[in-house]
């Protein structure tokens, strides 16, 4: 059955506003997600520079510290 020139236009719209808000969705959660990938990477040179220079023993490389501080709070 030929659907109606009105169906028709409403069928193409909707498929024109649907694909914009799945444009719009993913810019959104992508920018997001470099935002938050920069938040973290942030912190964690932040805690690895703390790390380093407050926790470590002599010869003790940040990942040993940070294993070792992880152990003994688990201990506690």
């Amino acid at each position: 059955m030929a659907k109606s020139k009105l169906v028709q236009a409403n069928e193409k719209i909707a498929e024109g506003v649907v694909s914009g808000y799945k444009k719009m969705e993913q810019g959104i959660v992508d920018g997001y997600k470099k935002m938050e990938k920069g938040v973290v990477g942030g912190f964690t040179k932040m805690t690895d520079k703390f790390v380093e220079e407050f926790l470590t023993k002599d010869g003790e490389s940040v990942e040993d510290a940070k294993k070792r501080l992880a152990q003994e709070q688990a201990a506690r």
